[in-house]
């Protein structure tokens, strides 16, 4: 989470934000959770713990449509399945951004079966699936764009009787620029070969991780189709109290309701599927054999990183949030480790290097992002030194 975002958390906790209140549509009532779908395109998203059979059932359809195309080819064997899951970090996505583009140059970047984003994470997945196609795009996000291409100040005033401390309309301009109908189709058309896309928000009513199954909706191509797969990218960057919420409208019972949807990463940083599923067990329970290959990657640095904190209130409690997030992106870390290691994986994660210190001057800090793209190109360029378990471990 960057500066803004630390401080928008420290807003909401000391209760300023209740100072007035925004008009919505009413939240999906609890027991009605699961039944809620977006008008028009059903069974595009998953609540995590909730929707697993049906999570499972669309694994399963994937694989189904894999194995279609794979028969045409004359492909007798199963070729093995990478997954790449990417974390959520502000502006230190530009090392993913690097470390892909650098791949793509080393010219061992693999196909992935299966791409995960959350926060920027999310902005990236589209461009790493779709993969060295778009690396150019994807440079280009993560080192031409300045602060101003991602986000309006508001007022102190603004941002404590609005929904958030800054307008995030920048970024969804971005957002009509690069995902465009036609990304949508090259997305659709992975959908078709057995390709999933993947990416998380946060249901803040019903406190639930969302999964929302990109590839699938690309499939439906229509405008409203596009819209939405805009305002999910958007909403999984959307820190809450620094970013305003993307409200989703959803009907249920045939009464229509409105979602509150956040980044991804107020639930966990990094994700691949849930645990509840049991991969290696389903996979042997239909006869499915071949290797998967797991790559993550964590858009932050996993050491310790030392800082006199002054003592002040502000200073503290920031310090305090920012420990808890890298806190909560190793414990994921290890939780996706664990995963791997029951269901035949085998594990690979790159992070920031210990040895990356580039003066952050602000968010979105230009000269930073393109020294951080650097270090993750020229190390993916020369063969990248994935490591085999998480530090500590």
């Amino acid at each position: 989470m960057n500066k803004v975002g630390v401080c928008a958390v420290l807003l909401s906790l000391w209760g300023l934000t209740a100072c007035s209140q925004l008009p919505r549509h009413q939240a999906v009532p609890a027991h009605l959770t699961q039944q809620a779908e977006i008008p028009g395109l059903a069974q595009v998203r998953y609540h995590v713990g909730l929707d697993d059979q049906a999570l499972q059932q669309e694994a399963m359809l994937s694989f189904q449509r894999e194995a279609q195309v794979l028969r045409a080819q004359g492909v007798q064997q199963l070729p093995p399945a990478n997954f790449l899951a990417i974390s959520g970090g502000g502006d230190d996505g530009a090392f993913t951004a690097g470390l892909l583009n650098g791949w793509s140059a080393h010219g061992s970047r693999p196909e992935f079966k299966l791409v995960t984003g959350v926060s920027t994470g999310a902005l990236i997945a589209p461009f790493a699936f779709l993969g060295p196609a778009y690396d150019a795009q994807l440079k280009q996000l993560y080192t031409d764009v300045t602060p101003a291409d991602i986000l309006k100040p508001r007022s102190l005033w603004a941002a404590i009787t609005s929904d958030a401390m800054a307008d995030n309309a920048p970024l969804f301009a971005q957002l009509e620029k690069t995902v465009d109908a036609a990304m949508l189709k090259a997305i659709a058309a992975e959908y078709a070969k057995g390709r999933l896309l993947m990416v998380a928000t946060a249901d803040l009513d019903a406190r639930q991780a969302v999964l929302w199954n990109m590839t699938k909706i690309a499939a439906a191509g229509t405008p409203e189709a596009l819209h939405l797969f805009r305002s999910i990218m958007l909403a999984s960057a959307a820190i809450p109290g620094a970013f305003p919420p993307v409200m989703i409208d959803v009907e249920a019972a045939g009464q229509r309701y409105q979602e509150m949807h956040v980044d991804g990463g107020t639930m966990s940083q990094v994700f691949v599927y849930p645990p509840s599923l049991q991969v290696a067990n389903i996979s042997q329970s239909r006869h499915v054999q071949r290797e998967r290959v797991l790559y993550v990657i964590r858009n932050a640095r996993l050491d310790p990183q030392w800082a006199q904190v002054e003592r002040r209130t502000m200073d503290i409690a920031g310090r305090a949030v920012s420990s808890l997030i890298q806190t909560q992106g190793v414990g994921d870390l290890y939780r996706i480790f664990l995963t791997a290691q029951r269901d035949g994986f085998d594990f690979n994660l790159a992070y920031i290097p210990a040895s990356f210190n580039v003066e952050h001057q602000e968010d979105f800090d230009q000269r930073y992002m393109r020294a951080l793209y650097q270090v993750g190109f020229e190390r993916a360029r020369e063969g990248y030194d994935w490591a085999k378990q998480p530090p500590g471990y």
